[in-house]
């Protein structure tokens, strides 16, 4: 439970930073506005030749009743658009993380440098990052696409189909939706495809907390606009939790008044020690101990031995 309130926590802090930070956010809904006009026109052609599609894959009611063959060509109709929407939203967050990739590299590289640690980016072309990018998001989709089948096929399961499927394909879309958008801070801190599964595995309520209020989200028209970007910023900070950067401090650093140095960052003195004489040095030793006058004439007093008169001294103080 903890996991999925954090979750849920770094979802709501992407979207506040956004709000303080204006200009990213405008900055960040341009890859979002992009690929949305791109799909609005893909399923405004879909609708026009929905009809189109559903005769020509259905030669064999040619010969129906008008009533039969409209019916059937109308629901399949439909069921082509539908489809075509189901997998616009499906895919409508991995179009867009690979059109806004520059976009959102420059949204996490500010996001971490006001939170502070941020790492250092790969030294990689942009051509390559799209590459990769695009291979990720082909990993995911795949992925994705393997558990909507199975999830589909347990529909048509009585009481289950309606009541565990439905809730299971929202866990699973919101795991896979955090995965996405964490992809892009996890890539700037070098983290493979795998790895990057293998943490959200490990964290399953995080990954939760974050997805599935976003999944929920995103079904309501334009929201997939506005939201993308706090949705990118929040998760460079999931990302920060994953995998921590810690920032070192520089060699000029001083510390601050009143706190003692850090040992570690105190540079070297050599210990100075009581300094020896050197060995050839004909001073080292006591000059005098090898004197070849050891008998000084000036040592004795030489009026030691001269007489002494009897008479008192008239000079000599009593």
């Amino acid at each position: 439970m903890r996991d999925l309130a954090a979750g849920l926590g770094y979802l709501a802090k992407g979207q506040r930073w956004v709000a303080r930070h204006g200009r990213w956010w405008a900055f960040g809904m341009i890859p979002a506005l992009i690929t949305l006009a791109g799909y609005v026109v893909a399923l405004f052609l879909l609708g026009g030749w929905a009809g189109d599609i559903a005769a020509w894959a259905t030669p064999f009611a040619d010969h129906w009743t008008s009533f039969w063959q409209d019916l059937l060509r109308t629901t399949l109709a439909a069921l082509v658009f539908v489809g075509g929407l189901l997998l616009s939203v499906l895919t409508f967050t991995a179009v867009t993380l690979l059109v806004g990739q520059p976009f959102y590299e420059e949204l996490c590289e500010k996001v971490d440098e006001t939170e502070g640690g941020a790492p250092t980016p790969p030294d990689v072309p942009l051509w390559r990052e799209l590459v990769v990018a695009a291979r990720d998001s082909l990993f995911v989709l795949v992925r994705a696409g393997g558990f909507g089948v199975l999830l589909f096929a347990a529909g048509f399961i009585p009481v289950v189909g309606q009541t565990v499927v439905p809730v299971l394909g929202f866990l699973v879309s919101g795991f896979f939706l955090t995965l996405e958008l964490t992809s892009v801070a996890l890539q700037r801190r070098g983290v493979p495809q795998r790895e990057r599964l293998r943490l959200l595995r490990g964290r399953l309520g995080l990954a939760f907390g974050f997805g599935v209020p976003l999944v929920l989200g995103f079904l309501v028209p334009l929201v997939t606009v506005v939201a993308m970007p706090g949705a990118v910023a929040g998760a460079t900070l999931l990302a920060r939790d994953l995998v921590p950067v810690e920032e070192e401090p520089g060699a000029d650093e001083e510390p601050e008044e009143g706190e003692s140095p850090d040992p570690a960052a105190v540079p070297d003195v050599p210990e100075y020690r009581a300094q020896q004489p050197a060995a050839a040095n004909p001073y080292a030793d006591n000059p005098y101990a090898g004197n070849p006058y050891p008998d000084n004439p000036y040592a004795k007093d030489s009026y030691s031995g001269a007489p002494q008169s009897t008479e008192p001294n008239p000079y000599r103080s009593a």
